[in-house]
């Protein structure tokens, strides 16, 4: 860590003390983690104190943590076993709605994150909280602190069910009317649990059993040799398959 990051972080220790951790350093930006019961505190010195001075909230989002560090797939100790890596197991959002599992029980499962700006200090934050009840994940609402959390929050509530308390206008922003569930949390089913289609006979929106088979998300690898590359080979095998082309459509002329 260089010494300003250092500087910084010990800034973040010595102001707030046990009530914030600070993490690591990613991308110049430093992280930390408050208690929720911390949460409107922190950030109202963030916002306030000159030595802080966070005016904007660039952005905010959910995370559901459940099955966090789990993959349906093999990639490190397979090499030419193909799409067979596919773990045999019931990963997460693999099943049908009525097949659902129950979600197990994960400490500290919804988080939140927060990204901050303070134009004054040229300084850039990240802040993460945790919902401490899984069954209702509630979270104090930043919104009186930054108007620009509005939207945000009522994103992360729409997809991943995270409950801001305090918001003005808590309501579904992206799913439509009626939807049911959080399509973000890592327990909704892949592949939906109704299919929306316009009925022409009807003249109206339908809602009708979902048709798709649940299966393994393929993960995408980049694999480093000539298929995947424009090197000399196939440089010369492309001037070659011209060569060929315009030979052919000679003797056609001719």
């Amino acid at each position: 860590m260089s010494d300003t990051k250092k500087a910084i972080a010990e800034l973040f220790t010595n102001r707030f003390g046990d009530r914030v951790k600070v993490g690591p350093t990613v991308g110049g930006i430093v992280s930390i983690e408050v208690q929720v019961d911390s949460w409107l505190e922190v950030c109202r010195v963030l916002r306030d104190e000159d030595e802080f001075g966070f005016e904007q909230l660039t952005d905010l989002c959910g995370i559901d943590y459940l099955s966090y560090g789990q993959a349906e797939w093999d990639t490190s100790d397979v090499s030419q076993e193909g799409f067979s890596r596919g773990v045999e197991s019931l990963g997460s959002g693999r099943f049908s709605w009525d097949e659902r599992p129950e979600a197990a029980d994960v400490s500290q499962r919804f988080g939140v994150v927060v990204h901050l700006l303070s134009f004054k200090n040229n300084h850039r934050l990240r802040l993460r909280c945790f919902a401490p009840d899984e069954g209702m994940p509630i979270v104090p609402s930043l919104v009186e602190i930054w108007s620009s959390a509005n939207w945000y929050e009522r994103e992360a509530f729409d997809l991943f069910g995270i409950v801001f308390e305090g918001h003005p206008d808590l309501r579904r922003i992206m799913t439509d009317y009626g939807f049911t569930g959080h399509p973000f949390r890592k327990d909704f089913p892949l592949i939906g649990n109704v299919a929306v289609r316009y009925d022409p006979l009807k003249k109206r929106v339908v809602y009708e059993p979902v048709d798709i088979e649940p299966r393994v998300g393929v993960p995408r690898v980049l694999r480093e040799d000539s298929r995947y590359k424009a090197d000399e080979v196939d440089q010369a095998a492309d001037a070659t398959a011209e060569q060929v082309a315009s030979g052919e459509q000679e003797k056609q002329d001719g």
